[in-house]
């Protein structure tokens, strides 16, 4: 195929909620422009863009899909994002190298709430933004409620190019307010013929015409003077300032499809071609370091690899963005974040699984490449002597957990490399191997992301797998002082064992007093690796315990603090003073003497008033007024504490507390109780107690668990 420079390089991504119809207007983008010669469908399992055996079987997006038009010598660069939320990031890496985003729309749902989340990463990312309202010959369709949701939720920058004549089932007619011209198109969509705005339309279609018109003047004093002076601007006026001012994100055009009928996407694709930014027309990007990477051919070459996937019979394909110079087969590169020098072999301009060799690649264009030995998602690779990183693309926190296991023995070496496989493909899916919890855990973005890792480790990986409740990270700690000694006497023929250790075990907290009654000869700070601090005290005074032992009794309380008395949690926040005790010249050695302090401390734990705590998260939830009286009335059966409450245009904000323990169930709860429309946030808080009969049932699970074990 034929190699672009960046003045013929569109690179788009399309994005929005879930059923929007994003998948089905790429579909209609590749065939206008010849790319496929039949349109497939969803439904059908035919599209070029969801073509992976899961999103067959789930019949959705789950994986963002790298696409390219050829259209009218310009060269469109697609990526087909999921709408759940749960797979968000593959829109934000898209978000990252494309120039422009497409947010489609719903005529019968309007402004959704998938929408809205998606809106903000726009405004981190400043991505230029056309909206599409797509399925206009719903039978629900609401153009105009649409139109009104989207400026009251984005702003007026939300600007009219085009509106339905004869939206719903019988809908074929499209007025273009920046062409001046109705579209009217043939049962089987396509090519539409072209016809005057009639009589009844003209003073709507004047009105739109000149809204459109001062708010690309507005932002362009030279325009405004021309608009002044003639009381018109030119069609190439138009296009000019339209796209200076969507670079700056001063206008957002809004555009009608029926994506599904092939009504409208060629007009959107002339748009894209003519108006909307090339690469070069987009601000440079800035280099971690602060320089500028410039979009010239004629540049140092660099790559900025943003997603990595594993196809049969290639290997590892890594997805890259060309951010300057220009880079060609058999190129040698540097990554600079491992400092290895990567070959890149065969280069490919990627149609979903369709792949085209190419010789070359010109800076702002998106290609792909195999095998690259020690190459990830967020790698910058450069020419060599040069030293700068591309800032990464910031993954959001995952908002669920689970456990997952071999199911047959001997297979954990397998599912560990499969797990690896899958993290270096999804940077949301993040896996953890829990010392403390004894787990293996997989956190991800919500169930839906969960059930595609399980399903792949199972149909890809070919790994028997069983996801089970994931254990939480409880704290444990004492709420009052206690005195206590153990004496540890042992004798078995032999060499005998013998040590005795009084102590005092109480809550620390900073700036506490110097424990009563006895004198403090030494002080350690044990700053635990899983928080909180052990302070140790040495008080002993005439040498009853040698100072050589007083190590291994703050091994013994260490040891006991790894596993806590009340669930084997770890124990925290706690200020021990060894204070006196007892040794034998031949018996005492450093084991009895650990022995002796892990059992003082254990007896005198137990007698504190020991008081376990839970991971607290700050929880923010969004959701669209008609369901805040469930989420409401569900959050204290979780024992949720809401904080507060506000509106957000259609939609309103709570802010509340919940333990990680209910956290890790809300997920599934939330998208049943809003039919998938509210949305959560979660980020850890604080350590908290946990009510007593909560904390009673936990100490009597772990100690019958303890005994099934003997």
């Amino acid at each position: 195929m034929k190699v672009y420079d960046a003045h013929h390089i569109r690179n788009i991504c399309l994005m929005g909620h879930a059923g929007s119809g994003k998948t089905t207007l790429a579909e209609a983008m590749l065939f206008e422009s010849n790319e496929i010669n039949r349109r497939g469908t969803v439904e059908e399992r035919s599209t070029a863009s969801d073509y992976h055996d899961i999103e067959h079987e789930r019949g959705s997006s789950v994986m963002g899909t790298v696409l390219f038009a050829e259209w009218k010598d310009y060269k469109i660069n697609i990526i087909d994002t999921p709408g759940y939320d749960d797979y968000v990031g593959e829109v934000i890496s898209a978000l990252r190298v494309v120039d422009t985003g497409i947010m489609v729309l719903n005529s019968a749902h309007g402004v959704e709430v998938g929408t809205e989340t998606l809106w903000k990463y726009t405004q981190q990312f400043h991505t230029p933004i056309i909206f599409v309202v797509n399925k206009i010959d719903s039978e629900q369709s609401d153009f105009e409620k649409t139109v009104e949701q989207a400026k009251e939720r984005f702003g007026r920058e939300v600007t009219v190019v085009q509106y339905p004549l004869n939206e719903g089932a019988g809908f074929n007619t499209i007025i273009d307010v920046l062409k001046m011209t109705m579209y009217r198109f043939p049962p089987q969509g396509g090519k539409p013929e072209k016809l005057p705005i009639p009589d009844s339309e003209r003073e709507k279609a004047d009105r739109l015409h000149r809204e459109l018109i001062e708010i690309v003047a507005e932002n362009d004093e030279n325009l405004m003077a021309q608009y002044f002076e003639r009381g018109e601007l030119d069609e190439d006026e138009i296009r000019v300032g339209l796209r200076h001012a969507m670079v700056d994100r001063l206008i957002f055009p809004l555009f009608v499809t029926s994506a599904k009928n092939d009504m409208g996407s060629g007009r959107i694709m002339g748009f894209i071609d003519n108006v909307v930014p090339a690469p070069v027309e987009m601000p440079p990007k800035k280099s971690m370091e602060g320089k500028d990477i410039v979009c010239d051919p004629n540049g140092k070459p660099s790559i900025f690899v943003f997603k990595s996937m594993s196809e049969p019979h290639l290997g590892e394909m890594s997805f890259f963005r060309v951010y300057s110079g220009t880079i060609h087969h058999g190129h040698d590169l540097v990554n600079e974040q491992t400092d290895v020098t990567e070959r890149l072999g065969q280069i490919f301009a990627v149609n979903g699984k369709r792949r085209e060799d190419l010789a070359h690649l010109y800076a702002g264009d998106i290609g792909a490449t195999v095998k690259l030995k020690n190459t990830h998602v967020n790698n910058t690779l450069h020419e060599k002597g040069e030293h700068f990183v591309l800032p990464p693309i910031e993954f959001p926190l995952p908002k669920v957990r689970i456990a997952v296991h071999a199911t047959k023995k001997g297979e954990e070496d397998k599912l560990g490399i499969a797990l690896h496989h899958l993290q270096e493909e999804d940077p949301t899916l993040i896996v953890e191997h829990s010392q403390e919890l004894k787990q293996t855990l997989i956190l991800g973005q919500g169930e839906m992301h969960i059930g595609v890792a399980k399903w792949r480790l199972q149909n890809r990986f070919k790994v028997d797998v069983e996801f089970t409740e994931p254990k939480v990270p409880y704290r444990e700690t004492i709420q009052k002082s206690v005195k206590g000694m153990y004496r540890h006497k042992k004798q078995s023929g032999g060499a005998g064992q013998f040590a005795e250790v009084h102590m005092i075990v109480e809550p620390y907290h900073d700036g506490m007093a110097n424990p009563h009654g006895v004198s403090v000869r030494g002080e350690e700070v044990h700053e635990l690796p899983w928080g909180g601090k052990l302070i140790f005290l040495n008080c002993i005074v005439g040498g009853v315990i040698e100072a050589r032992f007083l190590p291994a009794i703050v091994k013994g309380v260490l040891e006991k603090m790894n596993e806590g008395p009340i669930t084997g949690s770890y124990v925290r926040d706690i200020r021990v003073s060894v204070f006196d005790g007892k040794m034998h010249p031949v018996d005492s050695n450093e084991a009895a003497f650990k022995t002796a302090g892990r059992m003082a401390f254990k007896d005198c734990f137990i007698q504190a008033d020991p008081k376990l705590l839970e991971p607290l998260y700050d929880v923010e939830v969004i959701s669209p007024n008609d369901y805040m009286g469930d989420i409401m009335s569900d959050l204290p059966a979780r024992r949720g504490l809401i904080i507060g409450m506000e509106a957000d245009g259609h939609y309103q904000r709570i802010k509340c507390k919940m333990p990680l323990a209910e956290l890790d169930k809300y997920s599934s709860a939330l998208r049943s109780m809003s039919q998938g429309r509210a949305s959560f946030s979660s980020v850890f808080a604080e350590y908290h107690p946990v009510p007593m009969p909560i904390q009673q049932k936990l100490h009597q699970d772990y100690i019958s668990h303890q005994k099934d074990d003997e």
